[in-house]
């Protein structure tokens, strides 16, 4: 029974969690999903390997309906023995995205309990942390690995806490098992920023240990991460093993081009320009969005509103109330220094005044090390606006300058933050009386005076931004008087948002003077500012992320309809590809329906964007036909979708008569300038392989030699090639040197990289039938390493619940 009651609790707050997750998210309750832009970016990439593992059920590990063909290692794929995933799952039971807010709440609320934060005030402290507008706005637009492996983060961070406390065995066993789930949440850039932080921690805590000369302890703590570090990763292995080699021919990787697509040397090997990996980089100003909300317009597609400047301009320009709320729903009211926003972040006014509260009153010294990582966090996501940080980051930290979008790293400052809210709300009922109360005029004063003096020098900013040029013009004589009606609804918001925040600070601030006198109690003043607090981020987030989000679960997991144009295509049965000419290289629509030389990824295969960069953006048809491009889609006078036939398309396989070698990369991408890909191929000698190549005198072909297609599987093809001369065949298949593995009659042989992104064969005279198979070894490598790794898992677990249950034995 005693057990029974302090577990109690705890079984309330998860179903406190639950409850909530599902009541933000009720839509889903009704069979409902979030539309979730990215995620319908990625069912399209991942159709054909879906359909093959329904079909057949087994995994492919390749597919050719996005960008010619790449790995799917980044696309979903299953592997053995990823025993992670599954412990995964039993986290994420409810339904999406609910699971995701449901685990940022526990994992919070973990955090706050290893800094031993009493369970109401860690109950309020999860949530602010859940609703903070940032962690919403990405589940809103299907950043779904971000969310998960932002959800981990306060697990990992609890973890090493515990293990700095010297509580070796929970400690040790809650850092392996919540890193193995960060890891497997697949969000590398995440897990890569949440080092930093933990390298802060450990940073407070090694000089603790040194400063009270306890150098065993410090080495102890150092072997119970490494361990619970190899095991994590172990578990992990076949993702980040098959990620890490993926990784090397990918736009994450450098460049082996010394020349830009307009011919002008380039300026760095960095696949990743610096113009590109600080694109979002958040302005300094307009960090204060963190303490209300809408200082720099909230987003870029504001809901501004009945009664507000823009519905009333609109209205005067002689529109409807109808059209004018229409009008209104979708304002771009932001006007800040990155160039889309979705909702500003905002972290909650409340816990800014509970965040300086700790400043004044928390005497534990660990506040230090979330101060410090929320700073570092802040000046880091300034990006290109503090380029002395940020310049050293990407210059001289390993893989700094492997990420885009420098802004997110702020989501550290948005999980310190909290913590030293909770932190200093706690040390506050704790405190002397007197201490109390020098603490809150103290806090009060700053933070008022903060929304003061943003009053104060409202005059100093101009309230334009970046895109207004483009509305001037868009809009013609109308332009001037929209961009004014703009403006004012920018200042609006402005001072309409400042004071929404003066006011819930100065009522958590009475809460607290009233318990000061008396007049309420310890726990009603903490359930009045934890309402304040949590209902503040609550009612921002509906403002981004709400019913209107939701969709019929049909429309969600079918999110293309296919045209006429895809219709007619997709009468055409035999093996092509297609391109989508306004879809470029940054969508997965025909990647749904076609084999798509396009797509949507983050880390496109680099050769292949290279090849449209270079080549297929300025209109070099012949590449199109040597990728086996049989349609491309075009829109006509009227918007719609036209196929187009190319009659010129190579095929599958062909052989030529020609081998045209160079020596370097840049030869290989301007000898594509002038291809005839039906009959010369060209070979990089200095390329992987190339240099092995022998016998190209004896190449030709005769008038009826053929390749044909007779089998096809996106992880098997199988041609039968015919040709009385020895020759050389090229496929349209896109080369990957990794896993792909070629046999003529059952025999090995070697595949040559030709024409920059397509695989080439010597083949024999005669009747021959060719086989090529994706076998990775890295998934056979990896998934043993795994199975291994998460058997020790399992026994430390073991160990750790007899060591456990042992010493609380000789306890009683």
């Amino acid at each position: 029974m005693k057990n029974l009651n302090k577990i109690y609790p705890y079984l309330l707050v998860i179903a406190g969690f639950a409850i909530i997750s599902l009541l933000y998210f009720y839509p889903v309750m009704q069979g409902k999903k979030v539309f979730q832009s990215d995620i319908a970016q990625y069912i399209g990439m991942a159709k054909e390997q879906a359909d093959f593992r329904k079909t057949t059920g087994e995994e492919p590990y390749w597919t050719n309906s996005a960008f010619g063909g790449m790995p799917t290692y980044q696309l979903g794929a299953n592997y053995p023995h990823n025993y992670i995933k599954k412990l995964d799952s039993v986290f994420r039971f409810l339904p999406r995205p609910a699971d995701y807010l449901f685990l940022y709440f526990l994992g919070f609320f973990i955090l706050l309990k290893s800094l031993r934060v009493d369970t109401m005030k860690s109950f309020f402290g999860a949530l602010a942390f859940g609703f903070s507008t940032y962690m919403i706005i990405i589940l809103g637009v299907g950043h779904n690995a971000k969310a998960h492996a932002i959800a981990y983060m306060p697990m990992v961070v609890a973890g090493v806490i515990l293990v700095y406390q010297k509580r070796y065995v929970i400690g040790g066993l809650l850092t392996m098992i919540a890193a193995a789930l960060e890891i497997n949440a697949n969000h590398f850039q995440m897990t890569y920023y949440l080092l930093f932080l933990l390298l802060v921690i450990a940073l407070y805590y090694t000089i603790q240990y040194v400063k009270e000369k306890d150098f065993k302890g410090l080495w102890k703590t150092a072997g119970i991460f490494a361990l619970a570090a190899i095991l994590a990763v172990g578990a992990n292995a076949t993702n980040l093993m098959a990620t890490s080699e993926y990784a090397k021919y990918s736009t994450r990787s450098d460049s082996e081009l010394s020349f830009a697509p307009d011919g002008k040397k380039a300026d760095s090997s960095n696949a990743m320009s610096y113009e590109y990996i600080t694109e979002y980089s958040y302005g300094i100003a307009e960090s204060l969005n963190l303490i209300a909300p809408r200082l720099f317009g909230g987003s870029n597609h504001e809901n501004t509103g009945e009664g507000s400047p823009m519905y009333d301009f609109v209205l005067s320009q002689g529109a409807s109330p109808a059209e004018a709320k229409d009008f209104a729903s979708s304002v771009p009211t932001y006007w800040g220094d990155q160039p889309i926003v979705a909702a500003p972040a905002y972290i909650g006014a409340i816990v800014f005044f509970l965040f300086v509260l700790s400043m004044f009153v928390d005497k534990r010294k660990i506040k230090y090390a979330f101060l410090g990582g929320a700073i570092l966090s802040l000046l880091l996501s300034w990006g290109k606006h503090f380029p002395l940080l940020t310049d050293f980051f990407i210059d001289f930290v390993p893989m700094y300058n492997k990420f885009r979008a420098v802004s997110s790293i702020q989501v550290l400052l948005e999980l310190c933050m909290p913590v030293m809210a909770i932190l200093g709300l706690q040390a506050f009922f704790k405190a002397e009386e007197k201490e109390r109360f020098t603490a809150l005029w103290k806090t009060a004063a700053v933070t008022v005076g903060v929304i003061v003096v943003l009053f104060l020098f409202k005059g100093m900013f101009r309230f334009t931004g970046g895109s207004d040029s483009m509305y001037l013009q868009m809009y013609g004589e109308m332009g001037p008087p929209f961009i004014d009606a703009l403006v004012e609804q920018r200042k609006e918001m402005y001072s309409s948002d400042l004071m929404r925040s003066g006011i819930l600070i100065l009522l958590a601030a009475g809460t607290l003077w009233l318990f000061l006198k008396n007049k309420l109690s310890e726990l009603t003043a903490i359930i009045i500012v934890g309402v304040l607090m949590v209902g503040d981020l609550f009612f921002v987030d509906k403002n981004y992320v709400n019913n209107d989000s939701f969709v019929s679960a049909r429309q969600a997991d079918l999110p293309f309809e296919a045209t006429p144009a895809d219709e007619h295509i997709l009468r055409d049965t035999t093996h092509y590809r297609v391109f989508e000419v306004d879809g470029n290289m940054s969508s997965a629509r025909a990647s749904y329906f076609h084999k798509s030389i396009g797509g949507y990824h983050a880390a496109k295969p680099r050769k292949m964007q290279q090849l449209f960069d270079y080549q297929i953006a300025k209109n070099n048809i012949e590449v199109l036909n040597m990728l086996n491009v049989k349609y491309i889609i075009q829109k006509d006078e009227k918007g719609q979708d036209v196929p187009m036939v190319n009659p010129n398309a190579n095929g599958n396989a062909w052989f030529v008569n020609k081998v045209q070698f160079v020596s370097s990369a840049d030869q290989e991408m301007k000898a594509l300038d002038k291809l005839d890909s039906k009959n010369t191929v060209i070979l990089n000698t200095l390329a992987e392989g190339g240099q092995d190549f022998k016998g190209a005198e004896n190449i030709s072909k005769d008038s009826t030699a053929t390749i044909r297609l007779t089998e096809y599987k996106p992880n098997r093809l199988v041609y039968t090639s015919s040709n009385t001369k020895e020759g050389f065949g090229v496929f349209s298949e896109i080369y990957y040197p990794k896993g792909w593995k070629a046999t003529i009659d059952g025999k090995e042989t070697k595949i040559y990289n030709v024409n920059y992104v397509l695989r080439g064969l010597q083949i024999p005279a005669g009747k021959h039938t060719i086989e090529f198979k994706f076998e990775p070894q890295v998934v056979k490598t990896g998934s043993l390493i795994s199975l291994v790794s998460c058997f020790g898992m399992i026994l430390l677990i073991g160990f750790g619940i007899f060591t456990e249950v042992k010493r609380k034995k000789e306890e009683v």
